[in-house]
Parts: structure tokens; C-alpha cells; sequence
């Protein structure tokens, strides 16, 4: 026992060590202490910001859309843009990263530059790296909740997910990968994020976050709801690691949006839900975005969930809905830790994602069944395709199957637990190699997720099991699942 309790403590100092040289990296090349180009920018009546977009030719980059957090604009001719931002509520200025550019690995100096109170005005300018080809092929991971708390936790995610996550990275070949977490990164320990962004610079993949509800200083309000926005805010050392909360950029045809969706008060106290300046912002973003374009929304608190009454949902969900109409969307989610695949409106798809914690581990599956797991999307140009990832599983185990007897409620029955189910899903079952036809849906508790809390469930209902129920004298019995794509998976069982 103690020479494990020894190597975890010996691990995570090594990545605290390899953390402080990032972070040391990351300081020492402030992007709101670079100037990329002697070109003047000359001030300009009631512009409290301003800058200069360059390639890493040192060219001028016309048509970035650039913005402080409300105000939206875009480089001119020369490169040059400029914002009159409030500098005491706009803390960063960033671009949304044009698809004829690469993205950085490290991300965190690539598209955002802090801003600072202290300057009447501020020339914040950034420099991209001009793409040889165009990248409309490419693997996007979406990940919700690692949510640790403890070193057991910080072991667990090293172990499991950034195992599977490397070995998932490995096999996309020449592909580019992104990765985006979903919210709730920590629970509630703010000290944790120097080693758990550590641990995910060691991907060398670019990595974004989005702010989950446990993501923020439980002793401050966010900056929406503080009254003094030069004093401490909820979010600021969520912050100080990954930069704004709300930001997009681009990779090939698609345009990838990140934002808040926690109205967070002190003491874990919150509403899932988007500020109306938040639907705004994202308003005047998709200004600058052909209509009919793929988009990737990223939220911590998803919008249309059915299940559980709606559980976790954000409360102004056909705010969002409207403005995103006209576009084809896919919504990544997490926060809920249960699975559940909806469409809410035409064109809109909704993945609320099993937790890559699962139950906040406190085994191998979520409340609803769905194994600990990520999303795997492949894009290739505007096809999105999608599956989701069980940890240490290979990538075709999709669904479980419970014999009679196992499912506690279920006496008699055989039960398909398939988590990424949607209604373009066919659920089929044989007996001794005769179709008897389609599975009966229905809503229960996971017997899975019960098992592993000794029994105890907490009255989650999922709507993604289904049952058939064989004769007696059955000595076989297959599962046919077939997804939207034309896949079709299959597991048979010795009655």
C-alpha cells in the first residue's frame, strides 16, 4: 500500500513539474507581450483595443474575426482590427482562427490574448501559421467530465482515459486530431488544473475546454452576476488556464463553438442556462458564418434532454434553438453523466455523451449503463460521423447485453443496454437463428449502474434499454444493432 501511495505521489509531481515548464513556456511568451510586426497601429478615437493579425510570413491576415466577449470585428486589409471594449468586464481578446490556418498544439497562446484594466489601450496581435492544404478531413474527441478530485482520481484518468485517448490518437494514422472537454475537468479543486492540464498537453494534440458547473470558485459569483468586475470572479482561475469561455474557431468546412452555459453564484450555487449578451455573442458569431454551414456547439449542460424530465437541461433552450436555426448542428454535452442522443429542431443533433468519469468514478459505467467512454467524431468534409469510445473496450462494443435473471426488474427477459442509441436505430433479435423482429424499448434503471452502488440506484429511468423475451426451450439468442450509418453490430448469448 505504501509504495503505491509512493508512485502516485511520485507521478503527479513529475507532471507538476512538467506542468510548471509549460506554464513557464506559456508566461514567457504572453501573447499580450508580443508585438509579431513593426507596422504601426496607430490609435483610434473610443477604441480601447486594437491589433495586428499576421501569417508566419509576416503578412497581413484580412477577414479575422476578432472579439473581446461582446464586441465583434474583423482585420482589415493591413491586418489591422480594432474593439472599444469596457476593459473592466473584457478580460481577453480573441480571433476565431481561420480554417486556412493551422491550430497550435499547445492552443493556449494561439487565439486569445488577456487584457488588462491597467492600459488605457491595448494592442494585443497574433501570428498564424498559414496551412500548406486544406484540412477537411480530421478526428474531433469529445470528452465530458473527467471531474477528479483526489489523486485517486488524477491515477484513474492517466490510467484509463488518457491510455485509451493515446491509443485512439495512434490509430487515426496522417488524420489531425482535436480534442474539446465538455465541462466539470475538476470537482471543485481549483489546484488540480495544473496537473490535469499537464496531463492533457502530454496528448500533443490541440486540446479546448469548455467551463463545467464544478470548473468555477465555488467562494466568488461568476463575472455575469459580480458587481465589482475588478475584484474576483467564479471562473477566473478556470481562466488563467484555458482563457475565455466562450470562443470559436475553424478546421476545414466546420466552425467550432465553445461556450458557457452555467450561470454560476457562489457555493456551487447555479442555473444552467446562456445570459442573454451570451445569445447575443453568438448571434453576431454565426453573423460571420455562411447559413447551411456544419457547426459544432460545445456546452457543458445540455439542451434537450428527454429523459429524467429534462434533467440538467439549459432553461433557455428555444432561445438557443432560434439563432441556430438555418445551420447544421451538432451539440456536445455532458454534465448529466447519463447518455442520451436527442434532435431537437431540423438540422440539430444533440449528444449529451457518456462521462469520461463515469459515475465520479465510482466504477466503470454512468448512471444510465453507458460505460466511462468519450466520442470519437470523424469529419470529412461536411459528413460527421460519429462513435462513442468505452474505455479499455474495443471500438465495436456498442451495446450490453443483461441474460434472464440479471436484470433484476426484467425476470424472464433479455435486455440490450445501447447508449448511443437514436430513432434512426434498428434493435433486432434472433431466436436459434430465427428473426423474431424488433426489440420493446423501454425505461428502467441500468442494472449495471445499481450493481455498482451495492444496490442502491438513484431512480434514473434511461430510455435507451430494450427487452425481448425468449421461450423456454431457446439455446441461442443474437442481438442485431444497426446504426444510422448502415453499421451494424451483433452479440449472441448461450440461454
Amino acid at each position: 500500500m505504501k509504495k503505491t501511495k509512493i508512485s502516485i505521489i511520485a507521478g503527479l509531481l513529475i507532471l507538476f513539474n512538467i506542468s510548471l515548464l509549460n506554464c513557464q513556456a506559456v508566461n514567457g511568451n504572453d501573447p499580450q507581450d508580443i508585438v509579431v510586426s513593426e507596422t504601426s497601429v496607430p490609435d483610434k478615437t473610443g477604441m480601447t483595443v486594437k491589433g495586428l493579425v499576421v501569417d508566419n510570413a509576416g503578412k497581413p491576415v484580412e477577414g479575422v474575426v476578432v472579439n473581446d466577449g461582446k464586441n465583434f470585428t474583423v482585420t482589415n486589409k493591413n491586418g489591422i482590427y480594432y474593439l472599444p471594449s469596457d476593459l473592466t468586464r473584457s478580460k481577453f481578446v480573441s480571433i476565431s482562427i481561420p480554417s486556412d490556418f493551422d491550430i497550435e498544439p499547445d492552443v493556449v497562446s494561439s487565439f486569445y490574448a488577456r487584457l488588462s484594466s491597467g492600459q488605457a489601450v491595448n494592442r494585443r496581435d497574433f501570428k498564424l501559421n498559414r496551412r500548406t492544404n486544406k484540412q477537411d478531413e480530421f478526428v474531433y474527441l469529445a470528452i465530458s467530465d473527467p471531474q477528479v478530485k483526489n489523486t485517486a482520481h488524477m491515477e484513474r484518468l492517466d490510467k484509463e482515459t488518457m491510455t485509451d485517448l493515446r491509443a485512439t490518437i495512434k490509430q487515426t494514422g496522417n488524420k489531425p486530431v482535436y480534442a474539446m472537454t465538455l465541462g466539470d475537468n475538476v470537482f471543485d479543486e481549483m489546484g488540480l488544473f495544473t496537473l490535469y492540464k499537464a496531463m492533457f498537453s502530454g496528448l500533443h494534440v490541440p486540446v479546448f475546454s469548455t467551463i463545467g458547473n464544478h470548473d468555477f470558485d465555488l467562494k466568488y459569483n461568476d463575472l455575469h452576476n459580480s458587481e465589482n468586475p475588478q475584484g474576483n470572479y467564479a471562473e477566473e482561475i478556470y481562466e488563467s488556464f484555458f482563457g475565455p469561455v466562450d470562443y470559436s474557431f475553424n478546421i476545414g468546412n466546420i466552425h467550432v463553438i465553445t461556450m458557457k452555459n452555467i450561470d454560476y453564484f457562489a457555493g456551487k450555487k447555479y442555473t444552467e442556462r446562456f445570459t442573454p449578451e451570451q445569445l447575443e455573442w453568438l448571434k453576431k458569431d454565426l453573423g460571420y458564418v455562411a447559413k447551411g454551414t456544419v457547426v459544432f456547439l460545445n456546452v457543458h449542460a445540455p439542451t434537450s434532454n428527454k429523459s429524467s424530465e429534462g434533467s440538467g437541461n439549459t432553461t433557455n433552450t428555444a432561445d438557443l434553438l432560434k439563432i441556430l436555426q438555418g445551420y447544421q448542428v451538432h451539440i456536445f454535452a455532458g454534465h448529466t453523466h447519463f447518455y442520451e442522443n436527442e434532435e431537437p429542431a431540423p438540422g440539430i443533433y444533440e449528444h449529451n455523451i457518456g462521462a469520461a468519469c463515469g459515475a465520479w468514478w465510482a466504477g466503470t459505467v454512468n448512471r444510465c449503463g453507458a460505460p466511462n467512454g468519450y466520442l470519437i467524431v470523424d469529419v470529412k468534409g461536411n459528413e460527421v460521423k460519429w462513435h462513442y469510445k468505452a474505455t479499455g473496450k474495443a471500438l465495436n462494443y456498442q451495446f450490453r447485453v443483461y441474460k434472464p435473471g440479471e436484470f433484476a426488474t426484467q425476470a424472464g427477459y433479455v435486455v440490450a443496454n445501447v447508449w448511443d442509441y437514436d430513432s434512426s436505430y434498428q434493435v433486432k433479435w434472433y431466436e436459434d437463428n430465427v428473426l423474431k423482429g424488433t426489440m420493446e424499448q423501454f425505461a428502467d434503471e441500468d442494472q449495471d449502474f445499481i450493481t455498482m452502488k451495492n444496490g442502491k440506484g438513484t431512480g434514473y429511468h434511461t430510455l435507451h434499454l430494450f427487452r425481448a423475451k425468449p421461450a423456454a426451450e431457446t439455446k441461442n439468442l443474437k442481438i442485431e444493432v444497426t446504426n444510422r450509418f448502415g453499421e451494424v453490430y451483433t452479440q449472441e448469448v448461450a440461454l
